[in-house]
């Protein structure tokens, strides 16, 4: 199986004034490109060769785990960005009201979260099994459905993302992203999130027999017809 670059839902010029076209041309085009191909090197001829995406990042470690944990994150990333006006869910709005007080409030923690990440990485908005909305950070490519949680939203803070636009200036840059985020995007994962659920936390057989391999490819026919 080999991993495609997705196709951006919008032009290199869409997102301007918030987001250039250069941004975008190298961050989608150089550094989200890259990890595709990298990927596709690092599984030729092994385990991983003909596993989706998902099951690749739920399995492997190391390299292999980062290029694909990428992949998806910048595929995640890029959706969750519209070059048009949008709004949440009453849905959303409600949940988002209810822990964070006001959607400004939970601006403001998300916006800080994504500030004061040390480093390179993500910030997200999941929902765990008890329905507890998340603000999370993580680090380099790490991905929140790893522990079991379903992402809803992510701002991708490593530092290719934003120094054409912004230099140094996270938190400049934070403020322009959060004018393009897709609630559409957003509320429909949280619509989803129990399907999204059974898709990201399909149940892995530890014992390497054709039982097993029967068992998840019964797993994932469920899922691609329900």
């Amino acid at each position: 199986m080999e991993h495609t670059l997705m196709k951006l839902p919008y032009s290199y010029k869409a997102l301007e004034p918030f987001m250039s076209e250069e941004t975008l041309t190298f961050h989608y085009g150089k550094h989200h490109a890259g990890y595709v191909a990298k990927l596709n090197a690092l599984i030729k001829e092994t385990e991983y060769a003909e596993m989706p995406l998902v099951k690749i990042i739920k399995k492997a470690k190391g390299p292999i785990f980062n290029n694909a944990a990428q992949v998806f994150n910048h595929d995640f990333f890029w959706c969750g960005l519209l070059n048009e006006e949008s709004a949440p869910s009453v849905e959303l709005s409600d949940s988002i009201e209810t822990q964070y007080g006001s959607m400004d409030a939970f601006e403001k923690a998300f916006i800080d979260a994504g500030v004061s990440l040390f480093g390179s990485g993500w910030v997200w908005l999941t929902i765990d099994q008890e329905n507890v909305l998340r603000i999370e950070q993580t680090s380099n490519a790490e991905n929140p459905i790893t522990s079991h949680r379903v992402p809803l939203l992510v701002c991708d803070v490593w530092e290719h993302a934003y120094y054409l636009d912004h230099r140094n200036a996270r938190a400049e840059y934070l403020l322009n992203w959060w004018k393009l985020v897709n609630w559409k995007f957003v509320s429909d994962n949280l619509a989803e999130q129990k399907e999204k659920r059974s898709y990201y936390f399909i149940h892995e057989c530890n014992e390497n027999t054709e039982v097993c391999d029967y068992m998840t490819d019964l797993e994932e026919a469920e899922r691609v017809s329900s």
